[in-house]
Order: C-alpha cells, then structure tokens, then sequence
C-alpha cells in the first residue's frame, strides 16, 4: 500500500487539512491550488477514502481525513525535527526542559548570554515539576531537582547549592542569633529537599512548627522573602540576583553551621550526543564553574 502513495500526495493532503484550504495549501507549498487538487485525488484513489468534502469555498476533512491527518501530522512532525537535529545548515535547535525555579530564578537570565556566545543555536526552554520523557523525542536534556527517576541517562550534578535563611536587610537587622528567627514569619518551600527542619537541627536550635506561609515553588518563597514577608529558607544560587541587588540578605551564611547539597542535575539519554547538546553542557559547566569534566556531554 505505502508504495503506491506518493509522497507529493501526502504533503498536498497534510498542507490541506492543517489550513482547511486547496489554496492556502498551494501557496505554502509554491503550487498551483488545480495541482494540490489533483495530488489529493491520487490520494483519495489509492487509498478508496474519500478525504476532504469539497464546497466552492472550502474544504473540510471527513471522518476518514480527520483520522489520517492525525498521523501523517504526527509523521511530518516527527521527520522535521529529525531534518533539524542532523541539519548543519540551518539553526541549530537545543530542546531543553527544566524544574522551574532553576529555570526561573538562574537559567533565564543568563540565556542571553549563551545566545549572544552561540549566535547559531535557538533555545527552546519548557518548565515543569514533572521529569522530562525522553521518549517521544520532545527533549533533548533535563535540569532537574532532585536525583534522575529513569535509566539509561547521563547526569551530570550541578555543583553544589548553600541553603540558608534569606530575608530583607531590614529584617535581618532584627536577627543577632540563630534562635531569633523563631520569632519571625518563617516561609515554608513544601518541596524542597532540605527544609527548616534539617537547618535547624543542624544548627541545635528549635523546630518550628508553624508557618505563616507556605509555597511549592521556591521561587515563590524567594519573592515572599524579597517583599519582606518574611524568611525564607533557600538556596543562595537560586537567589544570586535578589542578593547581587540586597533585595535579600543572609544574615547567617558563615555565622552558622551551612548546609549544603547537590540540588540539581543535567541529564539526558546515552544516546543524544548531539554537539548543541555537548556546547550547552561546556557552557552550563564553565557558569557553575564546575570541573572541566563536568560539562563534556
């Protein structure tokens, strides 16, 4: 059957049923509207269906059509990031997914940079708690938080990150002690790996059991913190520019027992050694100022 159909006919017929118009069809694709007609017939013959109801306005898909555009959309899709990934004649593309406070908070501000340095690559950057799949080949690699939840991946941990309470020069004034922070609004982050809990055993002093406010992002409890609604407990790298700026203050990173940990990780599949990949890892690496070896994907 698939040698029978034309690959000129499939193109005219996708064209068609994604702009709804013989016409519309024939200019993207430099045709005349009689040759995207005739293609779509071949196809409506070799196949025995017929695909699209035809007024002298308009076209429209029938239940036939409708059900093979979803595939052979699907396939043009799936060919034209193939052409993009191999091509070296065209932008280069990195798909990159990551947890969105990183994304948010360090990543963002910094991809001018690496666009500016890399004139040939375009960033196509999505956010999100949960883990990119790899295998539908939506991305390339993964920034996450946490440790990697599938086989098969590199990973490459991100350095270290320094967590301690931030608050507003302010409010940090009121602070001599580690103990007085129980007297302050304290800010929860719910989904961090290293809570108050662990900071403050750390330091021997008090649990708190109460929080004012409480957020599943960090950089949510970054901006609650920054507008003085409190401390928050956080990663330093994840606050560098509220810090560069004194929006935020830590009144006790040296002055108390630190806690550090590897909060997150470039990851992505054995398989995808693509050399966008290879200069994102070398850049990220020489940011965090990692060793050498970290960045070689």
């Amino acid at each position: 059957m698939l040698q029978n159909v034309p690959l000129a006919s499939l193109k005219a017929f996708e064209a068609a049923g994604r702009t709804g118009s013989f016409r519309a069809a024939a200019s993207e694709l430099k045709l005349s509207p009689s040759a995207v007609s005739h293609a779509v017939r071949k196809l409506e013959t070799a196949l025995g269906a017929p695909l699209f109801e035809r007024s002298t306005r308009s076209v429209r898909l029938t239940g036939d059509g409708e059900a093979l555009m979803r595939y052979v959309g699907n396939a043009f899709e799936e060919l034209r990031r193939g052409l993009e990934m191999v091509s070296t004649q065209s932008t280069q593309i990195l798909r990159l997914h990551s947890a969105p406070s990183f994304a948010t908070q360090w990543l963002s501000p910094r991809l001018a940079r690496f666009l500016a340095s890399h004139p040939g690559i375009e960033v196509r950057l999505s956010a999100g708690t949960e883990y990119a799949r790899f295998s539908n080949d939506d991305f390339d690699a993964d920034i996450v938080y946490g440790h990697a939840r599938a086989e098969g991946l590199v990973v490459i941990p991100l350095g270290l990150e320094i967590v301690t309470p931030l608050c507003t020069p302010a409010l940090a004034r009121k602070l001599k002690k580690p103990q007085d922070l129980l007297k302050h609004v304290l800010i929860r982050s719910d989904s961090k790996q290293i809570g108050w809990d662990a900071w403050c055993a750390h330091n021997g002093i008090e649990t708190p059991v109460h929080y004012a406010m409480r957020f599943d992002r960090s950089f949510l409890a970054i901006a609650a913190a920054a507008d003085g609604l409190g401390i928050a407990l956080e990663s330093t790298r994840l606050a560098e520019r509220e810090l560069q700026s004194n929006r935020l203050v830590a009144p006790f990173l040296g002055g108390a027992r630190d806690v550090s940990y590897v909060g997150h990780r470039l990851v992505y599949p054995k398989s995808k050694r693509r050399k966008v990949l290879e200069t994102f890892a070398r850049w990220l690496a020489a940011e965090l100022a990692l060793p050498s070896s970290a960045g070689k994907a």
